[in-house]
């Protein structure tokens, strides 16, 4: 079975704030103008982004536009995450209150 890695939350302003497995606060991803997200460490410094991808996924950079990974809609429901490689390294599924559960597998 897979083990839950963290989760993510909607805050008041649009932001997603990220969590580990403890709950503890890890970051967060802003909105930004292009339909993307902005994403920062606990520190508020800036890591990377994400953008819409062309088939409804994400994709993901680091702080020096490289990709590090992608994420795509699952068959059913849900999302799979994926390297940079294309090797799939975890999954989500929606919480019962909202926002998302992350598992690695």
């Amino acid at each position: 079975m897979s083990r839950k890695e963290g989760y993510s939350r909607k805050g008041l302003f649009g932001e997603i704030k990220h969590y580990d497995a403890n709950g503890r606060k890890v970051g967060e991803s802003r909105p930004n103008i292009l339909g993307g997200y902005s994403n920062y460490d606990t520190n508020g410094h800036k890591t990377g982004e994400s953008r819409p991808g062309i088939f409804g996924g994400m994709n993901h950079y680091d702080n020096h536009n490289r990709k590090t990974g992608s994420t795509r809609p699952g068959i059913l429901s849900g999302a799979n995450h994926y390297d940079d490689k294309g090797h799939k390294t975890g999954h989500s599924n929606q919480g019962i209150l909202g926002g998302w559960n992350h598992y690695d597998d």
